[in-house]
C-alpha cells in the first residue's frame, strides 16, 4: 500500500512537472525533489523517464475518463455534456494562460521529439474526440458527427494557444460565448408540423 502511494506521488509530481516545465526539461531528481525520495527509492518505482511518461500519460487518461463519465451522469442532455468540454477552457484559464493545454503541449513536444510515446499521448485527443462525436450522435447530427467533434477540438485548442501567447481572459470568455452559440446552431431544427385548421361545421 505505501508503495503503490508513493508511486502514485511520484506520478502525479512528473505529470505536473512535465506540464509546466516540458518532459525534456524535468529530469528525475527534480520530480524526486517534489516526492522527496532519494535516488535509490525513486528507482525502485520508475528506472527510465520513458516509463514514467508511460505512466503520466495512462494515469491522464484514466482521469479524463473519469470526468468525462462524470459529465454524462451529470447531465442528460447531450448539447449541455459538450459544453462542459468548452468550459475546461473558462475552469481552466489561470494554468492555460501560464502554460498552455496539457494535452495539446504534450503532444506538441513529444512529436517534434519524434518520442516513440507521440502515439499514446494522442490517445487523450481521441478520447475527446470519440466523446465528443458521440454527443454530437445524440444531438441528432449522425452523419457529420465526427467532423464536428474535430471542429469543437479544432477551436479549443486553438483558444488555447493564444490564451498562452496573449494571457487574456476576455479572449477566452469571449471565444467559449462564440463556441457555445455555434454549438446551439448545430442542432436540428424541429420538425414542423402543418397547421391544424379547424374543420368548421355547417
Amino acid at each position: 500500500m505505501v508503495a503503490a502511494t508513493t508511486r502514485l506521488q511520484i506520478v502525479e509530481a512528473a505529470d505536473r512537472l512535465f506540464y509546466e516545465r516540458g518532459f525534456e526539461a524535468t529530469s528525475f531528481a527534480d520530480i524526486a525533489a517534489v516526492v522527496e525520495l532519494s535516488r535509490g527509492n525513486f528507482y525502485y518505482h520508475f528506472r527510465t523517464k520513458d516509463e514514467l511518461l508511460d505512466a503520466v500519460i495512462t494515469h491522464r487518461l484514466a482521469r479524463t475518463k473519469s470526468m468525462l463519465d462524470v459529465w454524462e451522469a451529470k447531465s442528460e442532455a447531450p448539447a449541455e455534456r459538450i459544453l462542459s468540454f468548452v468550459q475546461l477552457l473558462i475552469v481552466n484559464q489561470a494554468k492555460i494562460m501560464a502554460y498552455g493545454c496539457p494535452v495539446g503541449t504534450l503532444c506538441n513536444e513529444l512529436a517534434k521529439l519524434d518520442h516513440i510515446a507521440r502515439g499514446r499521448a494522442a490517445e487523450i485527443f481521441n478520447l475527446f474526440r470519440h466523446w465528443l462525436s458521440h454527443q454530437f450522435v445524440a444531438v441528432g447530427r449522425e452523419a457529420d458527427a465526427d467532423g464536428l467533434a474535430m471542429h469543437v477540438l479544432m477551436w479549443s485548442q486553438g483558444v488555447a494557444a493564444l490564451a498562452a501567447a496573449y494571457r487574456d481572459e476576455t479572449f477566452i470568455h469571449r471565444e467559449v460565448e462564440n463556441i457555445s452559440a455555434w454549438l446551439a446552431a448545430q442542432q436540428p431544427e424541429p420538425p414542423a408540423f402543418p397547421e391544424i385548421v379547424p374543420v368548421q361545421q355547417s
